[in-house]
């Protein structure tokens, strides 16, 4: 007997997918545990497998459309069975497909008062001169009349290059007449860029955040000069120990930071903890998420028990979750379940920032780059090294006492960072 195949859930925070791609077509057999398509949700690409066995009668979505939860998406059942009482009325699913004309997508993802923007402009009104400010002001500069001139533009749009065909005039004694602003019609239509399952889920995730989570800010500065030694002997040793192999593991900044915030949400427990209706829960493991850049936003994987873990063992499993994010192959559950995190602009060149909170966790530290600064130390100044970090909490969890006391913990792991060997 045939059977609906309905959209999944495929991650504990998914709402809908995008199937990406089919990997079965209709009149293909498959069993149990099959590949039948790939569909990108809020967190990363994930498998749809087969849970039956038969021959796909139908499929009722096409590669690109955007999916709610339990939709209909294929028929499963024997070869040759009638199924035309199972196809579904049309509409549900929105196909956005990657690269798709601007009109497309606009029409599927952009609301309807938008859609001027992506439509061919309507013809002026009242024979109404076609030409941008700029193209105006050029004629006026030369003298020029663009009354019935017929532009070579987008649309019969008066460009800078038909002004070079037009005869001089004798400028006007008057002075020009105010130029009108441009009409919605005649402005150039913007690049549409659909909204990714990703870009969605990091604009309701952040607008939650920021409308329901008390946020306040702590920045310090820390003498980054130990901390950049230690690392350069990490290195040298390690280049040595590999007899200067070019691909001899190092030791990042960061590496050396999520150590240090391990330790210290070690020794300032009230940090590691979230805010639920009836009461604060202070974790016992120290899970910290590592924002990591990816091309359609940012994904936040979880280094697990990192107060546990080497400098060494942190640095290769923070490369490999980080490679794993960018190329979507991270599990919902490796991205889940938090207990702190930190967010790293360092190497963008940033010197300080503040990040919004990931819920349900406490708090998010914003780490700027080593500055090469003059420094005084004693009665002289010196060339020293500096690092801004902010501190971002929610209030409901983190007083500023507490906040305050977990970054002087920090600091001193930081400025004394043998300790992070140690820890």
């Amino acid at each position: 007997m045939a059977k609906v195949l309905e959209m999944p859930k495929l991650s504990p925070t998914m709402e809908e997918g995008q199937i990406s791609a089919w990997h079965r077509k209709e009149g293909d057999s498959v069993v149990v545990d099959d590949l039948l398509a790939d569909v990108e949700t809020d967190k990363a690409t994930m498998e749809y497998r087969s849970f039956d066995k038969g021959t796909i009668l139908k499929i009722l979505v096409p590669a690109g459309s955007v999916v709610k939860l339990g939709q209909p998406v294929a028929i499963l059942g024997a070869a040759g069975e009638d199924v035309s009482g199972l196809v579904p009325s049309q509409g549900g699913a929105q196909p956005v497909e990657r690269g798709a004309a601007p009109e497309a997508a606009a029409a599927a993802e952009v609301p309807a008062a938008a859609t001027l923007a992506v439509t061919a402009p309507l013809p002026a009104p009242g024979g109404r001169v076609r030409a941008s400010p700029y193209v105006r002001k050029l004629a006026r500069e030369r003298g020029l009349s663009l009354a019935g001139v017929a532009g070579s533009g987008p649309n019969g749009r008066i460009v800078a290059r038909d002004l070079d065909r037009l005869p001089a005039q004798a400028p006007a004694a008057a002075p020009a007449p105010a130029i009108a602003p441009p009409s919605p019609a005649d402005l150039e239509a913007p690049e549409v860029r659909p909204l990714s399952m990703m870009r969605k889920a990091i604009a309701r995730r952040l607008t939650e955040s920021k409308q329901t989570v008390p946020h306040f800010y702590l920045t310090i500065d820390v003498d980054a000069d130990a901390l950049h030694h230690l690392r350069e002997q990490i290195n040298a040793d390690l280049a040595a120990a590999h007899d200067g192999a070019e691909k001899a593991p190092k030791v990042s900044f960061n590496d050396l930071i999520i150590k240090a915030c391990a330790i210290a949400l070690r020794r300032v427990p009230e940090c590691n903890a979230q805010f639920t209706p009836d009461a604060i829960l202070v974790h016992r493991r120290v899970d910290i998420s590592v924002a990591v850049a990816v091309a359609e936003g940012l994904l936040t994987p979880v280094l697990r028990d990192a107060d546990e873990k080497s400098v060494l063992a942190i640095s290769a499993e923070v490369r490999d979750l980080a490679a794993r994010a960018k190329a979507k192959k991270l599990k919902p559950e490796e991205m889940a379940n938090g207990t702190f995190s930190i967010s790293n602009l360092g190497m963008f060149g940033i010197d300080a920032f503040a990040a919004v909170i990931n819920p349900p966790e406490g708090a998010i530290l914003a780490v700027g780059q080593v500055r090469r600064e003059p420094v005084v130390k004693g009665e002289s100044v010196v060339p020293g090294r500096r690092l801004a970090m902010t501190l971002s909490c929610d209030h409901r969890v983190v007083d500023g006492a507490v906040g305050a006391k977990f970054l002087e913990a920090l600091r001193h792991i930081l400025e004394h960072p043998t300790q992070i060997l140690l820890g």
